[in-house]
């Protein structure tokens, strides 16, 4: 049988798209059109109503680029249509291949209501079905010009991702503005051909099915009058009745299709645009779900729902009602979609405490999914992050990406560095903005891993950022869908209907053990250099800001920052979404984020100094106190606790070398740095152990070319280590501090256009390198790291991540090794042999590659390279330019425990107070392994003293725990300071904790304080 598909399909395109949609709205009459175009930034619906209209034409140019012009449109329907379905018809010069990347409106009534949003797949709004004849229409569309940043030139740079840089030239014009008859006959005809069409194109040739559907086809369109579209499009649709209700097998693949609209909360558009991109889909999708019974739609990041209760409260109401009614399904309990690898372990904890106390709050709702379809990998402490929130399953479709490896699951156990696993999805059809065509169906019905073990996967529908959400003629293809041969069926649901069937069904889904690491986007760890510092400084920051707070709370009675602390927060959240911390948005984000970090700053010291200063006692006494904020005892001073500062002990020198340089030693390590500002050792004076390998030098900068074949802020692609320049030219190599608490050598590079500065500095009685590092940056597409070359032989290495560390191998056996050429750290990354180790811990920088090279049968070279600095050139053409600071410290004969301590020394420097009055510390614990991340008053305050703790070294920790204050017992709780389900009452102990906690085990502890 000659196969004639493809003349078939191409009838089926030129019918369709010439003759049967223009069909849809066979009337038209033209709108009267009048436009204002606000001043600056967005102004208030009110004002935006009230403003002065000036006329203008379908054709005219509109929209400066981020400008917002104000449109009103209005007519009336001719009486003649009495008895028809009309609707508006409201293009603004949308390009239909990019929904969400350009121009998007919300349509108001005269008072103000919200009625739905424009966007490029979604130009259309109801008048009435049926009409009277004769209604007067009045509308007013706030539309916003936001350019086309990721366009046809790909990854070029561009001006339009900063207001002061994208010109003033409009970006638009009009296309249509009418009143138009619809045509639901035609309109379900199109749905019919197009699921027919798409479902014959995915079948095998062979296929009995695919020939049935291909002569249906055949016979609707002969029966389609091209010259009479509107009177023949039933006669077509009975051509294909038959075909749509022959049923599929019992064994067909389930979907669960759930309602979404992935919108990224910054990205290439800025905050206040996610606001109305928020507004304007919220707006579609209430509608929607008013008119479609079966339809639910899942939205996550409890921000997003926040800024629409702010902002558009009229908004809101829709969604309060459609959420009450079970249709509208708040997803995920984070505040934000945020990152996964960079947020530290207080930060990651609080993605879930705001957001699912959010949805807890207005809803009712508590979540047991963590939705993050587009994160750029998953950090291995989060299965347990997750599981102490509260919630069990997880779903996301990024890895899905990856360049090199498939990953082996759709439907797996994630197990994570505590033992704890979550049930995971991911989901087989490859896209979070699946739109229900024939080639997603079967795509994800054929890339599904786990069949004949498991029948169901989930489909989130819709067009994300600001495209508009799920659309009518998603769900008029899913309703034909439900149930046909073929094809999998798909149904509406709930993602926990999803993930109940899912789970019910798989009763011993495989194991996966460790990160999820995504095999892409590994430059997101360096990109925009101040943002990621501006969030690492902020979460250390909120420690101190709760520790004091409630230090002084409880000693002093001085009041609780609730309500600051909690906004703060929340602002820190938001900035460790998934394109601002990894530093993929444009300029505007990360211009804006670098002065909210500035003001967060300058709010958190305030409230640490305020709480210091209570504390203190007597500042004019001529004392001086030093705050300890580490969880690790230090100079004397206990974990959270203050005494009166001491002089460094110990003796500590700096030399001349042999051969220039200078020789820095305290007793403890000796360190040479060579004429050209090289540290070609670091030995360990008791150990007797060199820690830099024979014949390489340490702290070497290091430049690349940086030319990814695309994404260019996002990725980095290995074949950059083919060519590297090693900076081993000085222009200055000088003593700059000589004793008797320090020591230090300053050394100045320059190279290309940028100019270097280190400070290395030994001081008395630390067994560690400290490595200040200025980096005056001009370099574009470039990549700048700095190498340590270890002798050590080590097979694998310890790289921090959230509540513990991760072992990743320093080799490349197989492909899945080799992909992790750039991967992610927190405060320090461990490389030991049985015996001698060394840590590298940093105060900005997340990161880093690790190497095994080979020495003329010498052994073997470890050598760590922190990343520092890139300059990509899309989305922000301007990526790092400027003055960066960078602090990272090399401590030789550093075990694991000591990794940790210096890993956190470095991110919370001691502080200096006047005053005379020394300061126990809130909470004491007698084992350094137990590591406590947080000490703070309960967020409902009562008052309760919270405090959250884990085992950090990767082994079993016994420790006491000593509140100090009075206390009667203690309650184990989740991350929501909720007292765990069947959890006893613990009592103390002479005024002691007892813990035993297992490798890498969470315990959030909530102690009512009582009086005495």
């Amino acid at each position: 049988m000659h196969d004639d598909r493809s003349l078939v399909e191409a009838r089926l395109k030129r019918v369709l798209d010439e003759r049967i949609r223009p069909a849809v709205h066979p009337e038209s009459v033209p709108l009267e059109v009048a436009a204002w175009v606000a001043p600056g930034e967005p102004v208030p619906v009110s004002e935006g109503l009230a403003a002065e209209y000036t006329p203008v034409a379908v054709g005219d140019p509109w929209g400066a680029p981020w400008g917002t012009t104000w449109f009103r449109v209005s007519g009336q329907v001719p009486r003649e249509w009495a008895g028809r379905t009309v609707e508006a018809v409201l293009d603004l010069g949308f390009d239909e291949r990019m929904p969400g990347f350009q121009c998007e409106a919300l349509v108001y009534t005269p008072d103000g209501t919200p009625v739905k949003g424009l966007n490029p797949r979604n130009q259309w709004v109801r008048v009435g079905s049926p009409v009277e004849g004769g209604e007067e229409v009045v509308w007013h569309l706030e539309s916003a010009s936001n350019p086309v940043i990721l366009g046809d030139s790909g990854f070029r740079p561009t001006g339009l991702g900063e207001k002061e840089t994208a010109g003033t030239d409009p970006l638009y014009r009009i296309e249509r503005m009418d009143l138009a008859v619809f045509d639901e006959t035609v309109w379900a005809l199109i749905q019919d051909l197009e699921v027919l069409g798409e479902l014959m194109h995915e079948l095998p040739v062979d296929a009995p099915r695919r020939w049935e559907l291909l002569r249906a086809i055949e016979r609707a369109l002969d029966a389609v009058d091209l010259q009479d579209v509107n009177g023949t499009a039933a006669a077509a649709r009975e051509q294909l009745a038959g075909v749509l209700a022959t049923p599929a097998p019992a064994s067909a693949h389930r979907i669960s299709a759930v309602g979404h609209a992935h919108i990224d909360s910054a990205w290439l558009w800025p905050l206040r645009e996610t606001v109305r991109k928020v507004a304007r889909t919220t707006s579609n999708m209430t509608s929607l779900i008013e008119s479609e019974p079966d339809f639910v739609f899942a939205m996550s990041q409890a921000q997003q729902f926040a800024w629409i209760k702010e902002h558009r409260p009229e908004v809101y109401a829709k969604v309060k009602k459609a959420v009450a009614e079970g249709r509208f399904v708040p997803a995920g309990g984070m505040w934000v979609e945020s990152d996964t690898n960079m947020p530290g372990s207080e930060a990651m904890a609080r993605q879930f405490v705001h957001g699912k106390r959010f949805f807890l709050d207005e809803f009712g709702i508590e979540n047991d999914e963590a939705w993050l379809p587009d994160t750029f990998g998953f950090a291995a402490g989060l299965p347990q992050i997750i599981k102490a929130a509260g919630s069990k399953w997880l779903l996301t479709q990024k890895i899905s990406w990856s360049q090199i490896n498939r990953f082996p699951h759709h439907t797996f156990l994630w197990e994570g560095i505590d033992g704890t696993r979550i049930f995971t999805h991911f989901p087989p059809v490859d896209t979070y903005n699946c739109s229900m065509q024939g080639r997603e169906i079967a795509h994800a019905v054929r890339n599904f891993k786990d069949k004949g073990v498991a029948n169901h996967s989930l489909a989130p529908t819709g067009w994300g950022d600001g495209g508009g959400g799920t659309t009518r003629e998603m769900i008029a293809k899913a309703a034909r869908l439900r149930d046909i041969e073929g094809s999998a069926k798909v149904h509406w649901e709930t993602p926990t209907e999803f993930f109940t069937k899912a789970e019910a069904e798989y009763a011993n889904p495989p194991v996966w053990v460790g990160e999820l690491y995504l095999e892409l986007h590994r430059a997101t760890l360096t990109s925009q250099a101040k943002t990621k510092q501006g969030n690492r400084r902020s979460e250390h920051l909120l420690r101190e800001a709760e520790l004091w707070a409630a230090t002084a709370a409880v000693r002093t009675g001085a009041a609780y920052p609730y309500e600051r602390l909690d906004r703060i927060w929340k602002t820190v959240l938001l900035h460790q979404f998934h394109d601002i911390l990894p530093g993929s948005s444009i300029a505007w984000v990360h211009r804006e984020a670098e002065k909210t970090y500035a003001a967060v700053a300058e709010e958190l010291n305030e409230i640490i100094d305020g709480a210091q200063r209570a504390l203190a006692g007597d500042a004019a006494s001529g004392g001086e106190l030093v705050f300890n904020p580490a969880p690790h005892t230090r100079s004397g001073v206990v974990a959270g606790g203050a005494r009166p500062s001491t002089a460094s002990a110990g003796t500590i020198t700096v030399t001349a070398r042999n051969g220039g340089g200078h020789v820095l030693d305290n007793g403890l390590l000796r360190v040479e740095i060579d004429g050209r500002g090289l540290v070609v050792s670091a030995y360990d004076i008791e150990a007797e152990r060199e820690t830099v390998a024979p014949g390489q030098a340490a702290n070497l900068l290091q430049i690349h070319p940086d030319f990814p074949n695309m994404w260019d802020a996002w990725d980095v692609d290995e074949f950059y280590r083919n060519t590297v320049t090693d900076l081993v030219d000085a222009d200055e190599v000088t003593v700059a501090a000589d004793g008797p608490e320090a020591v230090s050598v300053r050394v100045v590079r320059s190279f290309g256009d940028s100019r270097a500065t280190q400070v290395l500095t030994l001081a008395a009685g630390a067994k560690r390198l400290d490595i200040d590092t200025e980096v005056d940056w001009h370099e574009t597409e470039k990549f700048l790291k700095a190498a340590f070359p270890i002798d050590i032989h080590a097979e694998r290495y310890a790289s921090e991540t959230q509540f513990g560390h991760l072992h990743r191998p320093t080799h490349t056996n197989t492909s899945w090794e080799a992909a992790k050429f750039e991967a992610c750290n927190h405060r320090f990354v461990h490389l030991a042999e049985p015996g001698w180790g060394v840590s590298l811990a940093n105060d900005s920088t997340y990161g880093h590659d690790v190497t095994r090279t080979v020495r003329d049968d010498r052994g073997t070279t470890t050598t760590v390279r922190v990343s520092l600095l890139r300059a990509p050139r899309f989305p922000d053409p301007e990526t790092d330019q400027g003055v960066h600071r960078f602090r990272h410290a090399l401590a030789p004969g550093a075990e694991i425990g000591d990794a940790v301590r210096e890993g956190y020394a470095i991110n919370l420097p001691e502080r200096r107070v006047p005053g005379d009055a020394e300061v126990a510390p809130l909470v004491a614990v007698d084992n350094d392994a137990v590591v406590v991340t947080a000490v703070k008053l309960a967020d409902d305050e009562s008052g309760d003293v919270v405090v959250r703790a884990y085992e950090s070294r990767g082994g079993r920790a016994a420790a006491r725990l000593t509140p100090g204050f009075p206390a009667a017992g203690a309650t184990a709780c989740d991350l929501l300071e909720r007292q765990l389900a069947d959890a006893p009452e613990l009592a103390l102990t002479d005024g002691s904790l007892n813990l035993a906690l297992r490798p890498f085990e969470i315990v959030t502890l909530r102690f009512p304080r009582t009086q005495g």
